[in-house]
């Protein structure tokens, strides 16, 4: 959520801090600051807002230094101002810049007021500063008072912490949220996400949990959670400061709408030989680990869970294998039951969904045996904390609201069911038929992104509207639901989805003729039943927006409107489907004026609780 840039370098660290926050942007944050050490001094600047105010600000007050942190915040404790923006300083001598929540802030801060200090905002992070200066009165130095400090620390937390006494010198460290270290020719530096740091550096080192990092300019030393000396490995990064640029779109979102053939081609690339799916792609015990389950339990939030929705019906439907999804938030909660011999699958773009890591947790703890992630992340947590992995190869997605993330995951949860189910109920003939309609899926929405201008035109329907109902039947009611979401979150109209037989039982009372009503239709075994909801709704003077598949009849009515969408094979149709949803929302959206790649209130990588 939170973005951290930080380093020490022989030059001035400052143009790189700087153009590290505006690379990490696209996460989403409030306000942005940053602090340098020159000549055993803190400079710090802070403003609310984005990251181009901090920039006009520096124009006119510029600030040095060759060691420094810096940060683009997104609220949790406090609302957002520049009084709570980090970095948070106590007593001019100790600088933090924090991603996570803190858990007892409250009783650190009752403590620490009594010992004299004062708070100047109304974050979780002062506390972490001030126990860090309380901890230099009786520490050798700026590590140990940091390793002394985090022992009182509950909750998670990735630092960057400097200190005027120590100029040379930053202290990392992470418990819970992400935290990568960036090899540089001339220095070393930290960030929350490789993305950062790509303008210095290919080359990094994925702190774990617990790991403390002491950094100098020509020197980096890791202690682990014992605080023994470790070695982490060093990664080459494949990505490029070219890969996240826009490409010549108007926003990332568009430009990722339109990256969906080929990402979808290179989910699918190396997968599938001699028309089976290769196990050894999700690792190479994969197919003992198949063998023995015999029940399937999805954990995911937001996109990700609309996508193990749709898998739900795959793996049920296709392969006759047990299946379970649950919203990741919400399953260590319930003292949830797992049979033996479950497949855990946890599903994130960004592999550090903090609620999914935590429901992995409780699984494991359950005596789940067996798990696999779907992520677009390979150096991320969630990969490094299950059994299987299976990349998603989407590339960086920038946009806020996911779009090529959903429809790669879709990819490769077929992908999983192909693989799992082959040892059920799916036939040869049914997996030959699927692996058919992946290769050609790629096409297929290459044709999709046709409509763009039919969708463009339709979006001036939406422009006074303040809510839109979205209905689908089978795997096509996750697919309303992901609509719906897109629609609201960047264009901020409240948007609902429902299963379309559920309309009788309730949402009818909304229908009049400002309620968009915007219907998936493709060419299954549900059409019938699918037609008769639509008829509910037009009855009752409703408009109807229906996505159809282009063999089927166009509906006749002055208050329905059909697109017609290329024909699909129908086990395949919800990752086409979610196209014509996704281009909807993003026009809405720049008609409204919104901000469509940082919508308010939100965050890319959700890495706290």
């Amino acid at each position: 959520m939170c973005g951290i840039v930080g380093g020490v370098v022989q030059g001035n660290l400052v143009p790189i801090l700087m153009e590290g926050l505006e690379r990490l942007e696209y996460r989403g944050y409030d306000s942005a600051g940053l602090a340098v050490l020159e000549e055993r001094e803190i400079h710090c600047q802070r403003v609310l807002g984005k990251v181009k105010g901090l920039q006009e600000l520096l124009a006119v007050e510029p600030i040095f230094g060759t060691t420094g942190i810096a940060h683009t915040r997104w609220a949790t404790h406090g609302k957002p101002s520049a009084a709570n923006a980090h970095p948070h300083i106590s007593q001019n001598k100790v600088a933090v810049v924090h991603n996570g929540i803190i858990e007892n802030h409250e009783q650190l801060r009752r403590q620490q007021i009594e010992k004299g200090y004062k708070f100047t905002s109304q974050t979780d992070t002062e506390v972490i500063c001030h126990e860090i200066f309380d901890s230099l009165k009786y520490t050798d130095g700026l590590l140990s008072a940091v390793m002394q400090a985090v022992k009182k620390l509950d909750g998670s937390y990735a630092l960057g912490v400097v200190s005027k006494d120590e100029p040379g010198r930053l202290i990392a460290c992470r418990k819970g949220s992400p935290l990568v270290i960036g090899i540089g020719s001339h220095g070393f530096f930290i960030a929350s996400d490789v993305a950062a740091l790509l303008q210095v550096t290919q080359r990094f080192i994925f702190l774990e949990d617990g790991d403390i990092a002491e950094i100098t300019k020509d020197k980096l030393v890791i202690y682990d959670a014992n605080k023994d000396v470790v070695v982490r490995a060093v990664v080459e990064s494949s990505l490029t400061a070219d890969s996240i640029d826009k490409g010549g779109y108007r926003h990332y979102m568009l430009k990722e709408i339109y990256e969906q053939p080929l990402a979808i081609l290179r989910t699918l690339e190396g997968r599938i030989i001699n028309n089976r799916v290769q196990e050894s792609a999700f690792g190479y015990h994969a197919a003992e680990v198949f063998d023995r389950i015999r029940s399937v339990q999805i954990l995911a939030c937001g996109t990700s869970y609309h996508a193990g929705l749709v898998a739900r019906h795959w793996f049920e439907k296709l392969a006759g294998v047990p299946c379970d999804v649950e919203v990741a938030s919400e399953f260590r909660y319930r003292n949830p039951v797992l049979a033996a011999d479950t497949l855990v699958v946890v599903i994130s773009q960004s592999g550090e969904t903090a609620d999914t890591l935590a429901a992995l947790q409780e699984a494991k703890k359950l005596g789940a045996s067996y798990s696999v992630a779907i992520c677009n992340v390979p150096e991320s947590s969630l990969v490094r904390e299950t059994d299987l992995v299976l990349m998603t190869r989407g590339g960086p997605e920038i946009g806020v609201a996911s779009t090529k993330a959903f429809t790669t995951q879709l990819t490769a949860l077929m992908l999983l069911v192909l693989a799992v189910g082959k040892r059920f109920n799916l036939t040869m003939e049914m997996e030959q038929k699927i692996i058919a309609g992946l290769f050609s899926l790629p096409g297929k929405v290459e044709k999709i992104l046709q409509l763009d201008d039919q969708i463009k035109a339709l979006s001036g329907q939406f422009l006074e509207k303040q809510h839109a109902l979205f209905l689908g039947r089978g795997s096509h009611y996750p697919i309303a639901m992901e609509g719906a979401l897109k629609l609201k979150e960047i264009s901020y109209i409240h948007a609902e989805a429902y299963p379309a037989g559920e309309l009788k039982h309730g949402p009818l009372a909304l229908i009049d003729a400002d309620m968009p009503v915007i219907t998936v239709a493709p060419n299954n075994n549900l059409l019938d039943k699918l037609k008769s909801n639509m008829q509910e709704v037009s009855a009752r003077g409703g408009q109807l927006i229906v996505f159809m598949d282009e063999k089927l009849a166009s509906i006749v009515d002055s208050n329905v409107q059909v697109i017609k969408v290329p024909a699909i094979e129908d086990e395949l149709s919800p990752i086409a489907y979610t196209i014509p949803l996704q281009l909807l929302s993003y026009h809405v959206a720049v008609l409204k004026g919104t901000d469509v790649d940082q919508p308010r209130n939100l965050a890319k990588s959700v890495t706290v609780e």
